[in-house]
């Protein structure tokens, strides 16, 4: 699959492109790019990969698929034209500015005959594929309740203005694991918070909590401006407790320099010290990390273009997360709990 990438800020450079590079049965052959500084940091990524000024230059040069991470406020119009072009999309999160406008583009996708998936890859981090692993196995009896915080102390990358916010942000990142790992959700409560410090309110910090139709509760909060860099997950069962703190591996290794295509067998275990611990009433013993790598969504969108196999996030799961989103906002506006 002859993929592109349009948009080289944070998201194409470090949470894109080396997962392309190392995902079996893909090829990138182009990024969208246009100021000097973007062009020269593709240039010193991939040596002689052709650099294009628009989504029409790399779609006229020839692709079966594209990635869109330009700003939020982008996104849509350049989905809709990689559509209409016939190609197949991979549309960073959020993927619309609400579900109203999800809903259109999944239309137009189904309408053209082509694939499009939403780029939750968070759902391939080590920490929930681990907690996955664990009630998975059923040692926490039935189970009750489920906790998520990211604290990340990077005030300088809060996405601003009504098409921003860390609860599109990370938001979109922590709902939808939760939806993936407990099911549909059928009640959003939540509470914001807001700053006026970069010139736009924004809102920087949120706890929403979610009750599935499973009957499991989920809480998942963040904040950008608190000085915290944390990450913990916590579950609650009749049978006992997991509680793991981890780090944010695959983005802290690929900061570093790293590449997952140059460690495959090793990419994305977290260390041992932050491994969770099981406890139920006859031990306690710790969990070994599961293997994370983001480098197997795109592997699995390739599968599915070629129809070997299903989509790794389509885009009526992004729709999901972000009616639970629309309906966050909408609560802490109102201060109510919203049913879905």
């Amino acid at each position: 699959m002859r993929i592109g990438i349009v948009g080289y800020g944070a998201g194409g450079r470090y949470f894109h492109a080396p997962f392309i590079e190392a995902a079996a049965g893909v090829e990138l052959v182009g990024v969208v790019a246009r100021s000097g500084t973007k062009r020269a940091q593709v240039e010193a990524d991939f040596p002689g990969l052709p650099v294009y000024a628009s989504l029409a230059e790399l779609l006229d040069a020839g692709v079966d698929a594209v990635t869109i991470t330009t700003p939020p406020h982008t996104r849509q119009e350049l989905v809709l034209e990689a559509i209409k072009a016939g190609v197949h999309v991979v549309a960073d999160k959020p993927f619309a500015a609400n579900a109203d406008a999800a809903r259109e583009l999944a239309v137009a996708a189904d309408h053209a005959g082509v694939v499009l998936n939403v780029y939750h890859n968070r759902r391939r981090d080590a920490d929930i594929l681990t907690l996955a692993n664990v009630l998975a196995a059923g040692e926490l009896g039935e189970l009750w309740r489920v906790h998520s915080t990211m604290d990340q102390d990077n005030a300088d990358s809060l996405e601003l203005g009504a098409s921003g916010g860390l609860l599109r942000d990370l938001g979109s990142h922590l709902v939808d694991q939760m939806l993936w790992l407990l099911g549909p959700a059928t009640h959003v409560h939540a509470t914001l918070d807001w700053t006026d410090r970069f010139g736009e309110r924004t809102d920087c910090g949120f706890v929403v909590t979610l009750t599935h139709a499973s009957g499991v509760v989920s809480t998942v909060s963040a904040s950008k401006l608190n000085h915290s860099a944390t990450r913990e997950l916590r579950a609650y069962g009749s049978k006992g407790s997991y509680v793991a703190s981890g780090a944010d591996v695959q983005a802290d290794a690929v900061f570093a320099g790293r590449r997952p295509a140059n460690e495959p067998a090793t990419w994305g275990i977290d260390a041992a010290k932050n491994w969770g611990t099981l406890a139920t009433r006859e031990a306690r013993r710790v969990i070994a990390s599961a293997q994370g790598n983001y480098a197997g969504f795109y592997a699995e969108f390739a599968r599915a273009v070629r129809g070997d196999g299903p989509e790794p996030v389509p885009a009526s799961e992004g729709i999901q997360t972000l009616e639970v989103l629309d309906a966050a906002r909408r609560s802490a506006q109102e201060k109510v709990v919203i049913a879905l």
